[in-house]
């Protein structure tokens, strides 16, 4: 089932993404969490969207999502560019505890599945100290491995159990989004592909300072302390994403201007 209430959007490079806000996505996801309803939230990125160009099949899976938010600056920015001008950027990160905070306001139960043993640990350890009425029914750090059909039942079925309304999924970019597609209508719960919040919440990583997240440089805070893993996703898609995203926005423009010339 679908998210309530509108939320205008455009296509970028074939992915609709949507113009939103932190106090926007809290009250959708609250909404839909009091309805058990089903459903499913990515945030995508550079890195995301150029998944989604070169791969159809996770095209469909971000084109089912009852939301695409704008977790990257790069992405806001075209939103903006494409007539969008009250797009603003929901990162995982600070998107986690507001949804966290809406949470325990409303007693909705909620649930985290991803980061490794010792993340999560960190992670429940910092969320109980500052959410002290909030209702954490499950928490699971699934192995660094496909889950054989078995092992992904019977973690269907505890999450089920637990009661969980809200499933904060965090095993990183197109592999949770997929993950929450394959699971969407057998859990009822909302869940959100928080990405590194877990990391960056629990401790574990550094985060980019915030006027280059709000500069849209966390990119290159994140290449210089992750370069082995991340180079390619950086220095290969990046520069990839800005020619044809260019692109898009002159062909964009030039329509405009045959239709009103």
């Amino acid at each position: 089932m679908s998210l309530p209430t509108v939320c205008l959007s455009r296509e970028i490079l074939n992915v609709r993404v949507h113009a939103t806000t932190y106090a926007g996505v809290t009250a959708r996801v609250v909404a839909s969490a009091q309805e058990s309803r089903s459903c499913y939230i990515c945030l995508a990125t550079v890195n995301t969207i150029m998944e989604a160009h070169s791969s159809p099949e996770y095209q469909k899976v971000m084109r089912d999502a009852d939301l695409v938010t704008s977790d990257g600056m790069p992405l806001v920015w075209l939103l903006h560019w494409l007539g969008l001008p009250q797009a603003s950027r929901v990162y995982g990160p600070d998107l986690t505890p507001a949804v966290l905070a809406a949470a325990a306001e409303h007693g909705i139960p909620v649930g985290f599945y991803g980061g490794s043993e010792a993340v999560l640990a960190r992670l429940l350890n910092t969320i109980e100290g500052r959410f002290s009425h909030l209702k954490i029914v499950y928490a699971y750090a699934p192995p660094f491995r496909p889950l054989e059909e078995e092992e992904d039942g019977q973690v269907t079925r505890a999450i089920q159990a637990s009661g969980a309304r809200i499933l904060f999924v965090g095993i990183g970019g197109a592999k949770q989004d997929h993950w929450m597609h394959e699971h969407c209508q057998r859990i009822d719960a909302v869940m959100l592909g928080v990405g590194a919040a877990f990391d960056f919440l629990a401790g574990n990583k550094p985060q980019a300072p915030r006027w280059m997240r709000q500069s849209g440089l966390e990119w290159f805070f994140r290449l210089c302390t992750e370069p082995r893993r991340l180079w390619r996703r950086y220095l290969g898609r990046n520069p990839h994403f800005f020619i044809l995203a260019t692109a898009q926005l002159l062909r964009t423009r030039y329509h405009e201007y045959r239709r009103t010339a």
